[in-house]
């Protein structure tokens, strides 16, 4: 009795630091194009009180006890699916894990079909990883439960963007006017579409840097420099070395080898002595910027070894946010329905 005392006591102590979720904007986490700046802050804000759990010596708060949480995962993925089951089991939830090969899906089951099975189940929260784009979109139409997109196809992956912002906001202090340098694939990168819209709507300055093959088509024909467009702030710069001077955080994109099967790229090792981030050129950023890699990373070809295991690397720490985010995000999707989620003072 005196253990569940102090998990109580601890639980009301973290809700003390939570912010009010009632003004949330968002039903589903489907991209951060959805979110206000309002929304960004609220789930950046409780992460760290989620951080502070992740502290502990007992890492378990009652949070979302009877809350049924399933993460279906149609692509391969450690570190997202892990995250998402720590984060909704540090949270009391009950997890239950489909992937591919275990779901009916490998059968020949529709989408469609396992969607009405899981609104059978009753699941407060689903969290879809599936290749082809807008899958998490489809589920949010079809069904009454709260929907995470944990990466749909090349089109957007909004934990990972949340996450990134959260990383440079505890290490910067803050996101709006610092300059950060995005490089590598970005025509097919969803980190990199998600992380635009996060970015940009949190004030950074933004500039791009990559072969010109792996550039989207409308930040090369102008048609982002036209009145209204959300991306008319975004720079593009074909020089890595200018790209990086002055940089306050510098993202290395993970290059897919099809790329280079698909004619995008002569070679890796081309790639990596023309875009590959070492420590001469992390040099040309400020000196002490962030070296960021939303994994997994290929390295010595977008990061050398000693420039991803350096001091100016906070990739380990983008680990350790990412479940805090997840974290941040079950709750205040959970809380938006059931404001008497966690127990008041």
């Amino acid at each position: 009795m005196r253990s569940s005392s102090k998990l109580t006591r601890r639980t009301e102590s973290m809700t003390e630091e939570m912010r009010n979720n009632d003004g949330v904007s968002f039903k589903h986490v489907l991209d951060i194009d959805s979110f206000t700046r309002s929304d960004i802050e609220l789930v950046l804000e409780n992460t760290s009180a989620m951080e502070e759990v992740l502290n502990r010596n007992i890492k378990k708060v009652p949070a979302l006890r009877g809350k049924t949480i399933v993460t279906l995962f149609y692509e391969p993925s450690t570190r997202t699916r892990v995250s998402f089951e720590q984060a909704g089991k540090i949270l009391s939830a009950d997890v239950i894990n489909v992937t591919d090969s275990t779901s009916s899906s490998s059968k020949g089951e529709s989408l469609y079909n396992t969607v009405l099975t899981i609104q059978a189940m009753k699941a407060d929260i689903i969290v879809i990883r599936h290749h082809h784009s807008g899958a998490p979109h489809f589920l949010a139409r079809n069904l009454k439960s709260h929907v995470i997109n944990a990466g749909d196809g090349a089109h957007a992956h909004p934990t990972q963007s949340l996450l990134d912002l959260y990383t440079i906001k505890k290490r910067l202090g803050s996101i709006d006017g610092k300059k950060v340098t995005i490089i590598g694939d970005l025509l097919y990168s969803r980190v990199a579409r998600s992380n635009l819209w996060g970015l940009t709507k949190m004030g950074a300055r933004v500039v791009l840097c990559g072969p010109q093959t792996l550039i989207p088509n409308d930040f090369l024909n102008g048609h982002r420099k036209q009145e209204g467009h959300p991306f008319a702030s975004v720079e593009i710069e074909s020089s890595v070395e200018k790209a990086l001077d002055g940089a306050d955080v510098v993202m290395a994109l993970r290059l897919q080898r099809e790329r280079q099967q698909a004619g995008h790229l002569p070679s890796l090792r081309e790639y990596s002595q023309s875009y590959g981030i070492n420590s001469q050129r992390l040099k040309l950023a400020n000196k002490n910027a962030l070296l960021m890699h939303p994994g997994p990373m290929n390295e010595g070809v977008e990061i050398e070894p000693d420039v991803a295991h350096g001091n100016q690397s906070v990739i380990e720490d983008q680990v350790t946010g990412g479940v805090a985010v997840r974290m941040s995000l079950l709750y205040t999707l959970a809380a938006g329905s059931d404001n008497e989620i966690l127990p008041r003072p």
